[in-house]
């Protein structure tokens, strides 16, 4: 019982690791696209400033929530942040398939905002 309790301690003190690291990853992402950092803490203002940095259509929100057709646009929108920061197709889907990993990547490393003209 006691091993039990050791190892559930230890994979909450990862899971929380993990989830402050994608939190400064998302503030660092938001700033570096000239927006609020703390915009990444409000749950649906984080999709209108994410829609924003993609140079997205703010109604593609609204298509986030409707089951099944939300995610098309979601991934979309992942792949024009990448390409935002100068990034590729493949970047932007490293950005959906392993945030933890690839938003550090995308925040702290030498990627520059250059925006998306529509």
């Amino acid at each position: 019982m006691d091993i039990i309790n050791a190892l559930s301690g230890i994979i909450a003190v990862v899971y929380f690791g993990v989830l402050l690291l994608t939190f400064v990853s998302l503030w660092r992402v938001h700033t570096k696209a000239g927006r609020p950092g703390w915009a990444c803490l409000i749950p649906i203002y984080n999709l209108v400033v994410l829609v924003q940095i993609a140079s997205r259509p703010l109604w593609w929100v609204i298509l986030f929530f409707i089951p099944c057709i939300g995610i098309p646009f979601y991934v979309i929108t992942m792949v024009d942040i990448a390409k935002a920061f100068g990034k590729g197709t493949g970047f932007g889907i490293g950005l959906l398939i392993l945030a933890p990993i690839f938003l550090p990547i995308l925040a702290f490393g030498s990627a520059e905002y250059k925006g998306l003209t529509r």
